[in-house]
């Protein structure tokens, strides 16, 4: 899986903001990411499968295996639900 092209991943005012471009320039598809959702936001931008994101939580903070499958289930879901998927 991957994200879909024609969003912008950047810091503004301290804040990870995700901030759609060119044919996605829709606002209300703006969002504010925490630091482990701009982390993975980071690894969808090549081909990604969701195990390669587990394991790159697991190798980056300090969780167990349960919260880093559940963490990603969660912010898969959520962009899904909010199209941002190719």
């Amino acid at each position: 899986m991957k994200l879909k092209e024609g969003f912008i991943l950047r810091e503004i005012a301290g804040n990870t903001v995700v901030i759609p471009s060119g044919d996605t320039m829709d606002l209300n598809m703006m969002i504010t990411l925490n630091g482990t959702g701009a982390f993975l936001w980071k690894k969808l931008e090549a081909e990604t499968e969701p195990q390669a994101l587990v394991d790159a939580l697991l190798e980056e903070y300090e969780v167990t295996q349960e919260q880093a499958k559940k963490s990603v289930a969660k912010f898969l879901e959520q962009l899904k639900e909010n199209d941002f998927l190719a």
